[in-house]
Formats: structure tokens, C-alpha cells, sequence
């Protein structure tokens, strides 16, 4: 078993002794407890030094989360030679009340209507050898009056700032790289901003991974701003255009935009690789296209699937500001952007980011932050766990927590130590309750 007190040794510059003892108290009682992972619940499970009154104290204290993300992840997650994507998505949490901070209403994709919560931006590393994410900086998304007046308008009102059809008398061509950030993207402009700074070129990021909400081109500017380039998807009936080739070479033209893409009937010259798996045809097409909206030519992946028996077509569409990246980079790396969908089950199903109840400002980041933090600690440990016992999960590890903190327990109510064979069978009876995975034989508590 581990001793989470060395593995945290590394942020001790970052936090005081006493925060560091009751982060490790906190943590050895989430990996052991079962129900709802609330300060109270914690509490509960946490024993001696983990009363309410300290959760309250450490819930309630300014902590540098950023911080200790990259300090954790370069300690003990970081593997030199690998690629490493930036990736970024939002969850969002429902809950109720009035007085928690930054609540409002936020769309949710899980029951595709928008609910009453919290939202939170996440900016994690994608690992593309280990095809894992490592959240490492959460920020919890606070609507300005901007968004919410533009949310709350009527489309009666739309309708009427709408101008005339036509391009508007003496209008001049304007630059596309110049455009007018979103308050959403500011904020995600300055985060990337802020995790560059903290890990100093420690790690060489060229890509960032966004899904097809950031599909524009103020999404792509903005990200050509902070020195990455984009990979995300469009909409499926978006309006790309072949480059225009002057039939006569020796003749200038200032026409940019030839002819207009058609998904249907895709000239073969674009097409990349045809397989057919289970009566299911997938063709995949990469060019350099441009599209009217866009301040630059993209690097275009379309995949289309034909179902052979019925005919049935449909089509996916993935662009890249890096015109030179091929297209399995970019499929493959658009697909690891869903890991961190799997960060966000972590929290939410294990480490408190839908249970907490905290209402003000600084006790909410620490809970969101905190259940985060636990989904990389909790990888580290399941990498060791897994040495032995193949095929286990978070459940197996939580188990595997709760029957060493029983063993021990009982340990010190009896009046002498058994012996060695028989405390082996007592610790690996306990820790195989709950369990969906059988604990490996030979294993002893450290």
C-alpha cells in the first residue's frame, strides 16, 4: 500500500505542513469511503485529525491548484519521449440551492437541455502513447452580463438587428486574423496562457484539441495566438471550397475560391484509404480546402461511411490549422480528445465533483479542484495496483483502501499481533470485499 504522504512530498514548496497533513487525511479517507463524497462524509471517514472543523479549515483555504496539478503530474505522471497534446472540454455538474457560487444555467450534453449548476473548463495533457488525460488546470466558468443578456434575447429581437441581404454599400474587405475574442475564449485564451508560463517549454505542445463547439475561426485565431495550432471538427454541411488553379498558368487572377465541395460526389484525387468492415464502407478524403468564414486554408479530413446494404451515407468533417499534419494524426489525435470525458466520469462517479455542497467561492474550487487531483493520484496508484492485479479499476483500488483501513483498525484492538500467514488471509478476506475483480494471491499489506 502507499504511503500518500511521500507521494506528496512534491508540493510541500507550493503548501504548509498542516494543509499537507490534512490533504493526506482527506485523500486516505476518499479512497477509502463509500456513499456520497461530502466535506461531512469525509469527515466521518477520515478518523483522528479529520474532524468537520478541518475539513472546514482546509475547504476554506486559498490553495495553489494549478500549481500542484503540474508539480504531481512532472514528478510522478510525466514520461520523457512522449507526445503530449493539450486538450480542453467543459462538465458540467447540477445542483441546487440558491447561494453556491457561479450557479446558473448551463447546457448539458447528458440530458441535452440546459440545467441548474456549475460549469467547469478543464485544460488536460493527452498522452498519445499511454492514450490517457492528465487533467491539469480547472476553472470554473462564471457567465458575464454579455452571455447572459445574448442568451436571454428573443429571436424577435434577432430578427430585427439582422441587415438587408447584399454586401452593405462602401463595406471594405476585412483582415479575419482580427477578430473580436468571445469572453468564453479570453478565458480559455488566458489559461493556456498561464499553463505555458508555469511549465516553462518542460513540455513542447503544438496542438490543441477541441470539440466541434470551437469549430470557427475565432476558435483558430485564438489559438494561433497562443502558438498552437487547432485540430477540431465542423459542421457536416459547412460550405468548403476547392482552391481556384488558373487554367492558363501564365495569367494572374485574383479569384480565390474555385468550385464549391460537394460531400456527395468527392473527386478521387482526395481519397486517402477505403476500407470495408461488416458491410460498413468508410472512405477517407484529406485536402486543403477554405472556407469563407476563415481567415487562412485548413487541412480538411472527411470521413464517409456507406452502409452497403441500405446506402445509407453519412459524413464527418475534421480540419487542422497545420496544413502538413496527416490525416491518421488527425483522426487519431481528434479521438483522444474524448479521454477526457472519461476524467469527468472519474470525478463525477468517484470523487465528489457532482456530491460537494459547498456554497462560497474558494471552498467550490477546492472541491472541484480536489476531485480532479484525485483522478491523476488515482491513476498513479492504479498503474502499481494493476502490477499485480491485472485488469482492476477504481473499484478494486477503493476496495482494496477500505480493507486495509478495516485490517487496521482491528489490528489495534487485539491484544498481540497474529501471526504473519493468518493476518495475510485476514487482509487479502477484507480487501476482496466489494471487489469486481478477485485479489491477486501472495499480496501483503505494507
Amino acid at each position: 500500500m502507499f504511503n500518500i504522504l511521500s507521494l506528496l512530498q512534491c508540493l510541500l514548496p507550493q503548501i504548509n505542513a498542516t494543509t499537507m497533513r490534512q490533504l493526506n487525511q482527506i485523500i486516505l479517507a476518499m479512497l477509502a469511503m463509500s456513499g456520497r463524497v461530502t466535506m461531512l462524509g469525509i469527515s466521518r471517514w477520515a478518523g483522528i485529525g479529520g474532524s468537520y472543523r478541518t475539513m472546514l479549515r482546509f475547504f476554506h483555504t486559498v490553495i495553489p491548484w494549478a500549481t500542484l496539478f503540474w508539480l504531481f503530474f512532472r514528478k510522478h505522471l510525466f514520461r520523457a519521449n512522449e507526445v503530449y497534446l493539450l486538450a480542453g472540454d467543459e462538465v458540467v455538474v447540477s445542483k441546487s440551492g440558491k447561494q453556491t457560487y457561479g450557479l446558473d444555467r448551463f447546457f448539458s450534453s447528458l440530458v441535452s437541455k440546459p440545467i441548474l449548476g456549475l460549469s467547469f473548463f478543464t485544460l488536460s495533457l493527452v498522452s498519445v502513447e499511454q492514450r490517457h488525460s492528465f487533467p491539469i488546470r480547472i476553472e470554473q466558468v462564471i457567465k458575464s452580463d454579455v452571455e447572459k443578456s445574448s442568451l436571454s434575447s428573443t429571436p424577435e429581437i434577432n430578427k430585427k438587428e439582422k441587415r438587408k441581404r447584399g454586401r452593405p454599400k462602401g463595406s471594405k474587405n476585412k483582415n479575419k486574423t482580427e477578430v473580436i475574442l468571445t469572453s468564453e475564449l479570453l478565458r480559455i485564451k488566458k489559461m493556456i496562457n498561464e499553463l505555458i508560463k508555469l511549465i516553462a517549454n518542460f513540455i513542447p505542445l503544438s496542438y490543441l484539441v477541441l470539440d466541434g463547439h470551437f469549430g470557427n475561426n475565432n476558435a483558430l485565431q485564438m489559438a494561433r495566438q497562443v502558438n498552437l495550432h487547432i485540430i477540431s471538427k465542423l459542421r457536416h454541411d459547412s460550405a468548403l471550397y476547392i482552391p481556384y488553379q488558373n487554367p492558363d498558368p501564365n495569367r494572374r487572377s485574383r479569384r480565390k475560391y474555385g468550385n464549391k465541395l460537394d460531400y456527395c460526389n468527392i473527386p478521387d484525387a482526395y481519397l486517402c484509404k477505403s476500407t470495408i468492415e461488416d458491410d460498413i464502407k468508410t472512405d477517407i478524403y484529406q485536402a486543403t480546402l477554405l472556407h469563407k468564414e476563415f481567415a487562412q486554408s485548413l487541412n480538411i479530413v472527411i470521413l464517409v461511411k456507406i452502409n452497403l446494404k441500405t446506402n445509407a451515407c453519412s459524413h464527418v468533417i475534421l480540419f487542422s490549422s497545420d496544413l502538413k499534419l496527416s490525416f491518421e494524426k488527425i483522426i487519431d489525435y481528434y479521438k483522444l480528445r474524448f479521454q477526457i470525458e472519461f476524467n469527468f466520469r472519474d470525478a463525477k462517479q468517484f470523487w465528489g465533483l457532482e456530491d460537494f455542497m459547498n456554497l462560497s467561492q474558494t471552498a467550490v474550487t477546492n472541491a472541484a479542484n480536489l476531485a480532479f487531483f484525485m483522478v491523476n493520484l488515482s491513476h498513479y496508484l492504479l498503474a502499481d495496483f494493476r502490477r499485480h492485479n491485472p485488469g482492476s479499476g477504481i473499484i478494486d483500488l477503493k476496495a482494496y483502501y477500505r480493507g486495509f483501513r478495516y485490517v487496521r483498525e482491528m489490528l489495534k484492538m487485539l491484544p498481540e499481533m497474529p501471526e504473519p500467514i493468518l493476518l495475510t488471509q485476514i487482509f487479502a478476506k477484507l480487501t476482496s470485499l466489494g471487489r469486481i475483480h478477485p485479489l491477486s494471491t501472495g499480496v501483503e499489506p505494507s
